[in-house]
């Protein structure tokens, strides 16, 4: 995996040894940021990344300019990578790592985001209702974008603020707006 464009652009990030973590394909994530950048100018804007594994996404937005990061990940050894890999990029400053499984960083009640980016296990028992959370939770701000990556056997094209829905493979992204 590596950073397609920014300040890092073409460096490497680790790949996970989790067999838990499915990082986001090429393909998927260059449509998921040729869609946030022509709706953004980067600089200023605040991103949360859930089910983080690698940082793979929330690495691309910093290396597009962000200003910070939250990356959300439970899995330990998947942190230590991802907190060795942030450290290896300098951007510590920019970023948040938070060792919780998601719904209780939700449970939280953090604070607002302009983009807000998840790439859940398939599987995972509460992705049909993230939007949902996400959206009802106040989680992001006006303006803003959630992108959630979902394979087939979940549909979010009728959801009320579902403005998107395009399949790339096994992987459908799906977009929100408030």
């Amino acid at each position: 995996m590596r950073i397609i464009a920014g300040t890092f652009k073409g460096k490497s990030i680790p790949a996970a040894t989790s067999q838990k973590v499915r990082p986001t394909s090429d393909r998927t994530k260059e449509a998921i940021f040729s869609y946030l950048d022509a709706r953004y100018v980067w600089e200023g804007h605040t991103v949360l990344d859930l089910f983080a594994g690698t940082g793979n996404l929330g690495l691309e937005a910093l290396s597009r300019g962000a200003s910070t990061v939250d990356f959300v990940e439970a899995e330990t050894d998947v942190v230590k990578r991802l907190q060795h890999t942030c450290d290896a990029f300098g951007v510590e400053a920019k970023v948040r790592i938070h060792h919780l499984d998601v719904s209780a960083y939700l449970d939280q009640k953090p604070h607002t985001f302009d983009i807000i980016l998840a790439d859940p296990p398939y599987d995972w028992p509460a992705l049909p209702d993230l939007p949902s959370i996400i959206l009802d939770g106040n989680l992001l701000l006006d303006g803003g974008t959630f992108i959630l990556e979902h394979d087939r056997r979940h549909e979010f094209s009728e959801h009320p603020n579902c403005v998107r829905t395009k399949p790339y493979g096994r992987t459908i992204l799906s977009i929100f707006e408030p």
